[in-house]
């Protein structure tokens, strides 16, 4: 590139800094708790670099899960870092499932209040042999 066209470009860069007058939103941090309305919120971000895990037993994730929820009996190894939401048939399985998950050194583990009941009265996409 030129010294004219760098000297240009540089000053389109410069013209489109002034105009961006505030900062770029990012997704809100998870919290050890959330609502599926905060979930659904987070996924809409378009790159949720986050993970669902389902914790109930096989049959009812057949049956009807959270769209992309991973059952937690399957899961691989996942980045320490990564975010994760967990739900399940209660508020007190879900909240054991993501302690143990803590406890392996997970960061950012979430529940899910309200479990799949939950998350369809927001009108969160299921998917499954009931979907």
């Amino acid at each position: 590139m030129s010294e004219p066209e760098q000297k240009a470009e540089a000053e389109v860069i410069s013209d489109i800094k002034e105009k961006v007058t505030e900062p770029i939103p990012t997704p809100p941090d998870a919290t050890p708790k959330s609502s599926a309305q905060a979930m659904k919120e987070r996924l809409q971000w378009g790159e949720p670099g986050l993970t669902i895990i389902d914790a109930r037993d096989r049959e009812s994730f057949l049956e009807e899960r959270i769209t992309g929820a991973m059952l937690f009996s399957d899961m691989n190894k996942l980045e320490k870092n990564r975010e994760i939401y967990v739900y399940s048939n209660t508020d007190e399985e879900a909240a054991k499932t993501a302690d143990e998950l803590r406890q392996d050194g997970y960061e950012s583990v979430s529940q899910l209040q309200g479990g799949l009941a939950g998350w369809k009265a927001v009108q969160g996409p299921t998917e499954g042999r009931a979907s």
